[in-house]
Order: C-alpha cells, then sequence, then structure tokens
C-alpha cells in the first residue's frame, strides 16, 4: 500500500534525528555487552572472596560460573518472546521504556545483598541477573524493529547494524571500568597496608565487583528521557493501529518534512489481513523465513557463547597463574584481554558489517561469516591436541580474534537484521523475539554445554586427556557453523535496497 508516509521514511535522506534514534535504542545492547563481558572479571573477584577453600584455590566452580551465564540467557529468551509480542500488540514505544527501566533497576539489584554469606549472595545475584536478562531480551526486537521501521531503505541495514554495535562500545566500557575500579582499590589497599599479597584478599573486593555491576547502570538510565521522548514508529501507527493521520503527525515531529507532504490527499481506511499468529496462512507466508531467522540465530549464539570455553585457557598462557597476582590484578588483567580483543576484532567486525551491510547484502555476510568461522575453528581444534595445546602463541591468537571478527563482521549482526526487514508489521516485533529467543535457547548449550565438558572431571580422573576433549568440541563448532552456512544459502532471503512491505509483499507472492 502506497501511503505518503512510508515513501517518506523509504526515501528520506539521512538526518540528525537517525543518529540519535542509534544511540537511544542502541543502549539496551551496550548494557547488554557490558553486563556479558564482565562477568568473567566479576567471578574472579568473588572467587577470591567466597571461594579461598576452593581447590583450584580462589576460582569459583564451573557450576556456578554455569549458572551466572545460564540464568541471564534465560532471563533474555523469556524477555525477547514477552516483549516481542506486547511490542507488537500495544505499541513499541510503549513498552521500550519498560524495558530499560527493568535493565537500570536490576542493575543496581545486582550490586546489592542483604546478607553476607555466599549462598545468600549467590542467590541474590543470580536473581537480579535473571530480571536483567529479561529487560535486554525486550530491547532486543524493540529496538531492532524501531530502528527498522524508522529507518530509510537505502541505508537501513547500516543503521540496524549500527544500533547493534553498541555491544562493541559496552564491552570496552565494562573493560575500562573493570580496569579502572581494580586499579583504584589496588592502589588504595596498598596505600593502607603498605601490600597486597597474592593470598590476601582485602575486604574491598566485596565492593568492588558490586560496585563494577551498579555502574552498567548509569548510561542505559542516561538515556530513559530520550527514549520515553520518541513517538511512536509511524509503521506501526498506521499499518497496526490504522491511523494514518497520526502517523503523518508523529513523523513531522523527526522529519524534515511537512504535514502536507505526507499526509493522505484522499484517505481510504485501511483493513488489516485477518489471518493471526501461527495459523496456516501464516506459516505458509512467513514460515520458511520464521525458520531460517530462528534456526540462523540459533547456531550462531551456540558458537558465539561458547568462546567462553578456550577463554581460560588464553587467560593462563598470556597472563600467567592467577594464584600468582592478587585479586585486583587478577580481574585486571582479564578486562584487558579482552579489551585489547574488542579492540583489534570484535569492534573491527561490527563497522565492517555497517559499512558493507548496504552493499554486498545480508545474505552474503552471513554466508562469508559462517564459512570463515568454521575454517578458522577447524583450523584451532584439528591440531589443538598436537600443536596449540603446546604453542599458544601469537598466530593462535590472531585465529581466537578472527572467530570474533568473521562472527560480527557475519552472523551475529545480520541474525539481529534480518528478522527486523521480512515480517508484517503486525508481527514483525513477535517474529523477532522468536528468532532472538531461539538464538538464546543455543546460547544456553553453547555457554554451558561446552562449559561442562571442558570441565569433567570423571573423564580426566580416567585419564582421557582435556585437549582431545576441546579438539572435540572445537571441531563440533565448526561443523555448526557449516550447517549455519546451509541453512543461510538455501532459506535465507536478501532484503537489501527494498522497503519494508516489499520484502512483505515478495514472501506473499512466492509463498
Amino acid at each position: 500500500m502506497g501511503l505518503k508516509v512510508l515513501s517518506a521514511l523509504d526515501t528520506a535522506k539521512t538526518q540528525l534525528y537517525h543518529f540519535k534514534a542509534i544511540i537511544v535504542a542502541g543502549m539496551g545492547l551496550f548494557t547488554d555487552a557490558y553486563d556479558l563481558f564482565c562477568i568473567p572479571p566479576i567471578l574472579r573477584l568473588i572467587g577470591r572472596v567466597y571461594y579461598e577453600r576452593a581447590k583450584p584455590k580462589y576460582q569459583s566452580p564451573p557450576g556456578v560460573m554455569s549458572a551466572m551465564v545460564a540464568i541471564a540467557l534465560l532471563g533474555t529468551a523469556i524477555g525477547q518472546l514477552v516483549f516481542g509480542r506486547l511490542g507488537d500488540r500495544i505499541g513499541r514505544r510503549r513498552v521500550y521504556g519498560i524495558a530499560l527501566m527493568i535493565m537500570v533497576v536490576s542493575s543496581l539489584g545486582c550490586g546489592f545483598s542483604i546478607c553476607k554469606s555466599r549462598e545468600c549472595v549467590l542467590v541474590s545475584l543470580s536473581f537480579f541477573r535473571f530480571v536483567l536478562g529479561v529487560g535486554i531480551g525486550g530491547d532486543y526486537p524493540l529496538s531492532a524493529t524501531i530502528m527498522s521501521e524508522f529507518a530509510n531503505k537505502r541505508t537501513r541495514g547500516a543503521f540496524i547494524a549500527a544500533v547493534f554495535s553498541m555491544q562493541g562500545f559496552g564491552i570496552l566500557a565494562s573493560s575500562t571500568v573493570t580496569m579502572v575500579v581494580c586499579a583504584i582499590f589496588d592502589h588504595v589497599s596498598k596505600s593502607n597496608d603498605g601490600t597486597v599479597s597474592v593470598d590476601h584478599t582485602p575486604k574491598g573486593v566485596d565492593v568492588a565487583w558490586r560496585l563494577i555491576l551498579m555502574l552498567g547502570a548509569v548510561p542505559a538510565a542516561l538515556t530513559y528521557y530520550w527514549r520515553m521522548m520518541m513517538p511512536e514508529t509511524a509503521r506501526y501507527t498506521a499499518l497496526v493501529e490504522l491511523n494514518v493521520l497520526q502517523a503523518a503527525k508523529d513523523m513531522e515531529k523527526v522529519l524534515d518534512v511537512s504535514i502536507s507532504q505526507i499526509a493522505e490527499d484522499d484517505p481510504q481506511p485501511l483493513h488489516q489481513p485477518s489471518y493471526p499468529l501461527f495459523s496456516k496462512q501464516f506459516l505458509r507466508r512467513h514460515g520458511r523465513d520464521l525458520f531460517s531467522c530462528a534456526a540462523s540465530w540459533f547456531l550462531l549464539d551456540i558458537v558465539f557463547y561458547s568462546n567462553n570455553l578456550f577463554q581460560s585457557q588464553i587467560y593462563k598462557k598470556y597472563l600467567g597463574n592467577e594464584n600468582n597476582m592478587n585479586a585486583y590484578q587478577d580481574a585486571f588483567n582479564v578486562a584487558k584481554l579482552q579489551a585489547i580483543v574488542a579492540i583489534c576484532s570484535t569492534v573491527p567486525g561490527y563497522w565492517f558489517t555497517v559499512y558493507f551491510i548496504d552493499r554486498i547484502g545480508r545474505v552474503k555476510i552471513q554466508q562469508m561469516g559462517f564459512l570463515f568461522m568454521a575454517i578458522v575453528y577447524l583450523a584451532i581444534g584439528i591440531p589443538y591436541y598436537s600443536y596449540w595445546e603446546h604453542n599458544t602463541n601469537a598466530g593462535f591468537m590472531v585465529l581466537y580474534g578472527l572467530t570474533f571478527f568473521f562472527s560480527n563482521f557475519g552472523p551475529n549482526t545480520t541474525t539481529f537484521i534480518v528478522p527486523a526487514e521480512l515480517f508484517p508489521a503486525r508481527f514483525r516485533s513477535t517474529c523477532h523475539g522468536i528468532s532472538g529467543a531461539a538464538g538464546k535457547v543455543g546460547a544456553i548449550i553453547g555457554s554451558v554445554g561446552f562449559l561442562w565438558a571442558s570441565h569433567n572431571k570423571k573423564d580426566l580422573e580416567e585419564g582421557y586427556p582435556k585437549a582431545i576433549g576441546m579438539t572435540i568440541s572445537l571441531v563440533i563448532l565448526g561443523v555448526v557453523c557449516i550447517m549455519g552456512l546451509l541453512v543461510t544459502t538455501f532459506f535465507t532471503r536478501e532484503t537489501m535496497g527494498r522497503s519494508l512491505e516489499e520484502n512483505e509483499n515478495e514472501s506473499e507472492n512466492e509463498n
């Protein structure tokens, strides 16, 4: 349907409002990355405080590590499903601020505990990380949908990719805040005590990890006002609420156009298609697209989140034995390595996608990413037992960095973009949430399953070399990437250069 307001959005020049929308919409992704990547150094600090007598000493058990990751991912999956559906039922803007406020409150809550026992602190932290995951999950479909519906069709992919690239800045912020907090606390402890021994855990460590988590609420809180000031998207107002005049009035406030240019001369009553979600007609028209988005995201997140599998090996090789450092130095070095990887591979990967996404297309970038990730994982995995286990050198670090680069200049970004472009306005946020929730199921499998596999004590006691388990796991990740390549090649449609309505109509025509 050729509404003037939608045509104006599709052909609008890039304006200041677009960049403002990128920042405001991207704060949820920023917070997501901050809270995900601050956990490894925080678990080091928690291990120092609550696991002094553990074996290995000062290390959080695999069960605790798994729980901290899985509980947040479970909350994220639930948030994507619930808020995705609410975004289509009651509007993107109405639930957008709720998701952000949940993130702010739960980030602060992660730093609080009403008791001092280890069990109580961990339960409290797990609860607030679950709630934080719900808020983050809710932000995924809303941010992608809002940006896709505000953007013009020529640069839509770059705008959505730019929103997602805020994750890179969240990683850097997480590492920077961790290093600054640890450096300050280390300096204060040495000033008070003269030195901080390896075997001594200052009382300030319990404050440091809480402060790091709570500071994650600051950037999200700063953008709350601007998020509430954003109007509802014209596509939702016109195509779901069927109020074309209000859509034109809202867009006049943010686009450099007058109401006379985008209001309909002879408005005709609009009617929504009658078929509901998951009906036979929906599955016939959009089932293939939903399968391709959900399956690609599921396979990608198995691989992306399982990078924790061999991070610990890198830490030991490059940072030394944590038992030879005090608590602050240990966490500082973990954060420093994360920052180096982010600067050298993760952030460039995001911005390569921003630059190329509207030049070579989503499908080609996703295919390339899965292909090169498969090659890299096999290059690490096949010779791991015979070579990399004893030669974790610069070559290993380059390959390790390439896994992040090609995931972000590849499926990690495109799986976020494509679901926001394929589906009708009244199902768009819901289908994005379903796709993202499928991804988080894969993330739980990748981060928890492979983490437990790499710490299987029974196999180690029976003489099963840990390096062989790593080899098998890494090869499996390579195979998963090949499966992602096949799903992309045979099921994913290209959306570049078309309006959202054209993508929807093309799907219906094909079926």
